[in-house]
């Protein structure tokens, strides 16, 4: 069996399990995204955008149907009350599902302009929070309702615990994807996935820095080799996990890439879970994927 790990730098190994192997808990989705773990019910909760429902996996693989219809649900996130937060293409807001299973709209508009189409989002530990705002919902019909851009950019918001809603990145990128906060939250990072429609756009992903809930300049990080950046996660050490053509690469904080995951399908999206919090979920393309490591998400379970 060809190994799936690729060592560019030792201090990856400490980071991985050699004797654990890829697993495939599901198959059959379109196109998998926004994983996220719930560890008060032990399931992975993953968006299947064309097919516009969120799906319900266990550890073990077993699959349900947790919400059709879902407005093409894309990247998902827990706040720190383990509510889901989600981003909708076709609804192009920014939702919370409540305990109940009510659904309240955190954002929808900015300025009196509808949202491009929401796709990924994270919580910060103020309760803010942060999404992204690419136009991909409203490119076709495939993923969400083809629409003209409103928005003069396609920028970062913060919504605050207070109600407040800011564009807080607004002419960085062509495409605004994946983002996460390093473990002390003074850093966030975005993907920039524009070359999925202009080759000519770096498969790069940026830093900013981050005080009182404002972004500073950005500087590009680090470049992904194959493919482009989509999801990312940050590991409790400061590791940046980033999801790529041939799998999952994973760089340290000031961009040096430690090694790779190898997955056979391109991947979109990733999150740390399981009951242990070391299992690494991986959507790609057609299946969800999981493999142990030595590592766990920082923050909070499932962030």
């Amino acid at each position: 069996m060809q190994p799936i790990y690729e060592i560019e730098d030792s201090r990856f190994r400490a980071l991985i399990q050699p004797n654990a192997h890829l697993e495939r808990l599901a198959t059959g989705l379109r196109w998998a995204e926004g994983p996220v773990w719930f560890p008060a019910f032990g399931v992975l909760h993953v968006s299947d955008i064309p097919n516009d429902r969120i799906l319900r996996i266990t550890p073990e693989g077993d699959v349900s149907v947790f919400r059709d219809r879902s407005g093409f649900a894309n990247g998902h996130t827990r706040d720190r009350e383990g509510r889901m937060v989600s981003c909708h293409h076709g609804t192009r807001s920014v939702t919370r599902t409540e305990a109940d299973g009510q659904v309240t709209v955190i954002a929808d508009a900015y300025e009196g302009r509808r949202l491009n189409s929401p796709n990924d989002v994270v919580v910060s530990s103020d309760g803010a929070i942060w999404f992204t705002d690419p136009t991909y919902g409203i490119l076709g019909d495939y993923e969400g309702h083809r629409a003209a851009r409103e928005q003069p950019c396609n920028g970062v918001y913060r919504a605050g615990p207070e109600g407040s809603l800011d564009r807080v990145i607004d002419d960085a990128f062509v495409q605004p994807n994946g983002l996460a906060f390093a473990p002390d939250e003074r850093t966030l990072y975005v993907a920039e996935s524009g070359s999925s429609h202009d080759p000519d756009v770096p498969p790069v992903v940026r830093a900013f820095p981050v005080e009182a809930g404002r972004c500073g300049p950005g500087r590009d990080l680090f470049a992904v080799d194959a493919g482009l950046p989509d999801g990312l996660r940050v590991d409790r050490h400061g590791h940046v996990w980033c999801s790529a053509g041939d799998g999952v690469q994973v760089f340290d904080a000031v961009g040096v890439r430690l090694g790779r995951i190898r997955v056979p399908e391109v991947v979109a999206n990733l999150a740390f879970g399981g009951p242990r919090g070391n299992c690494l979920f991986i959507a790609a393309t057609t299946s969800v994927y999981a493999v142990y490591v030595e590592s766990a998400a920082c923050g909070w379970p499932g962030r």
